[in-house]
């Protein structure tokens, strides 16, 4: 068995499974769950997300900076060519969540502004991304930022084509083939994972003893993020039950549980 196998997976397991049994998670994926709400997470997902792509190709570059000042250099330099194909995703959550406020427009009332949508305050899950990110770029073990990366690709190659085939079941085609961003990771981020892998058995080759710290950075990353899925999806359902007040539209996720502290 290699080293990430033994010393790195066990660390992250109960945060992958939070894919399978977080109850809003569960909610999405019901057959029956309601077209109107799960299109509208749909909205609410890419017209926030933005905030949370566009610093990818960033992050990705100063952790390879990081590493070679750690004498990583290999890794390092991975990491910095590796940061040049991120660069643009963020556009396509835009064009995504433009696309899909359209065909919203057509078919309800009153009517979405995707502009006022992706104007909105980041919620607390979102702002403790990217919290996260920086503390563990920034800290001592930057490396970390590739197990983030690694679990982040958990989400497109496991929950992305199950959420895939539920808007094909609920909403059809004609809403499927508008989110270009979740079908691109779904194939992209097989091949990226396993680059990942890579780099983290690289960097767990090299300091074994870091192992579980870089897991712990994934994991919590994986738990905020389907926390930032549990926010879209209450919001969603809660703009669905107002529909007739549009003065009423939520733009908070009904109360939930605080964000533990990201681990360091």
């Amino acid at each position: 068995m290699s080293l990430l196998q033994t010393h790195y997976e066990p660390h992250t397991r109960a945060a992958r499974h939070l894919l399978d049994t977080h109850p809003d998670i569960v909610k999405l994926l019901d057959p029956a769950v309601l077209p109107s709400v799960l299109e509208r997470f749909l909205i609410e997902w890419m017209a926030r997300s933005p905030y949370m792509t566009e610093p990818v190709d960033g992050w990705i570059r100063r952790t390879g900076e990081r590493c070679i000042e750690q004498g990583l250099a290999h890794l390092g330099k991975s990491l910095i060519t590796h940061a040049k194909s991120e660069v643009g995703h963020d556009q396509m959550t835009i064009d995504d969540a433009r696309a899909l406020v359209e065909h919203w427009n057509t078919r309800h009332t009153p009517p979405l502004e995707a502009n006022t949508l992706m104007a909105q305050a980041p919620l607390d899950s979102m702002k403790a991304y990217r919290t996260l990110h920086d503390e563990v770029i920034e800290g001592p073990h930057p490396a970390g930022q590739i197990s983030i990366e690694r679990e982040l690709g958990h989400v497109a190659v496991h929950f992305g084509p199950r959420l895939l085939g539920q808007v094909q079941r609920v909403l059809g085609a004609e809403v499927a083939e508008r989110l270009t961003f979740i079908a691109e990771h779904v194939v992209v981020d097989l091949g990226h994972t396993r680059l990942n892998e890579k780099m983290l058995e690289e960097a767990i080759t090299h300091a074994p003893e870091h192992a579980s710290t870089y897991a712990d950075a994934g994991a919590e990353a994986l738990r905020i993020y389907i926390q930032f899925l549990s926010d879209c999806y209450r919001i969603a359902a809660a703009s669905v039950e107002t529909l007739s007040r549009p003065h009423e539209r939520p733009t908070q996720p009904p109360a939930r549980r605080a964000i533990a502290p990201a681990r360091s």
